[in-house]
């Protein structure tokens, strides 16, 4: 099973708080090496590790082009009203270039003994999914009214919306169990579990679940961007997997694109020659095996959400915009639109597309 998702690449670097240095050189690294994203893990309890947020705030004034991300945020030690206003302000600052990976928490003695409330695991889900209703109504800035929300762990009493991000920001959750894997479906734009923590063919039975999740919520499952976390070693002869030479590597990828839908790989990896190496050997090797494997499975437009879809017109055809303007286009569904869709003479709510310059993409 392939999504149509176009292949990418990116680094997972631990924000060792000893070493500042050599963690923001190694996301620097990560750029000129051609990586797409870079990731950190966030661990607020955790005083070995750099606050994430502060380190993606730094990154992004130190690189030019690639996407960031943590790979998770802790969302109960994060308010979801505040966690909106600064993505979007980081995704305006970085012109375009932050994603939004998330997590309902795991740690929870740790979590608690840093102010935040202990969840069951039903009810952090619960809490999470609230969250992601909350950031996406703060970006919704193009809705003039207040936002209030009632929810069992969240409230809010009429907060002003916006400030509006450079980009669709998409949204990631990093998960394993059912029932976060239903809320994927449901609500998401994306799937961030690690390969370490999967059983056969549990790659398989979850893509399942996040799509029938998806099908009842009324969005088609090529929506959500399948993406995982490896780690491994290169060594001269074959030995298990992602222990090997290049070519292993390769072989061992390759059926998690064609059979699994993976659409970015993450290598978690803090020595500069292990990212070098898959960068300059596997990356090109990976995408020519892929694009012999799957010679049509890239040639449509990556899938919309469908609450943007919800938003176009009768009589256009969205879905056909010529290839050199894809990048430009922006839909009346999407969360930037209502910065172009007025002048400061003239309001409106066009039908076509706005293009309006190159914007950035989601990794």
């Amino acid at each position: 099973m392939n999504y149509g998702h176009s292949l990418k690449f990116g680094t997972f670097i631990t924000p060792l708080s000893k070493a500042p240095e050599t963690v923001v050189e190694l996301a620097r690294h990560s750029e000129a090496l051609g990586y797409d994203l870079v990731t950190f893990q966030d661990h607020p309890y955790q005083p070995a590790f750099l606050d994430t947020w502060t380190l993606l705030s730094w990154v992004a004034g130190q690189t030019e082009r690639i996407h960031l991300a943590a790979n998770v945020l802790n969302v109960p030690l994060r308010s979801p009203a505040v966690l909106a206003r600064s993505a979007a302000s980081l995704d305006q600052l970085s012109a375009g270039r932050l994603d939004l990976a998330l997590g309902a928490g795991a740690f929870w003695d740790a979590i608690e003994a840093m102010g935040g409330q202990r969840l069951t695991p039903g009810e952090a889900v619960a809490a999470l999914s609230e969250a992601i209703d909350i950031i996406r109504g703060v970006w919704d800035g193009g809705n003039g009214r207040p936002l209030h929300f009632d929810g069992d762990f969240y409230h809010l009493k009429g907060t002003q919306r916006g400030p509006l991000p450079a980009h669709d920001i998409p949204i990631w959750l990093g998960a394993t169990k059912p029932r976060m894997l239903r809320l994927i479906g449901q609500k998401a734009d994306g799937w961030l579990p690690s390969i370490e923590y999967l059983q056969p063919g549990e790659l398989q039975s979850a893509n399942t679940i996040i799509d029938e999740a998806a099908r009842e919520a009324g969005r088609d499952p090529r929506e959500i961007r399948r993406l995982v976390n490896i780690s491994g070693k290169f060594s001269p002869e074959r030995g298990g997997f992602l222990d090997g030479p290049s070519n292993q590597w390769v072989d061992d990828l390759l059926p998690l694109v064609a059979n699994n839908g993976i659409g970015t790989f993450i290598l978690a990896s803090d020595d500069l020659k292990t990212l070098e190496q898959f960068a300059h050997e596997v990356v090109p090797a990976l995408r020519e095996a892929v694009a012999r494997e799957l010679p049509e499975a890239f040639s449509e437009p990556e899938r919309r959400r469908a609450a943007v879809r919800a938003r176009r017109h009768t009589g256009i055809n969205y879905d056909h915009v010529p290839a050199l303007l894809a990048d430009a286009v922006i839909e009346p569904g999407d969360v930037t639109y209502a910065r172009v869709k007025s002048t400061y003479m003239r309001g409106g709510s066009p039908n076509w597309p706005a293009c309006c310059g190159l914007r950035s993409q989601p990794g």
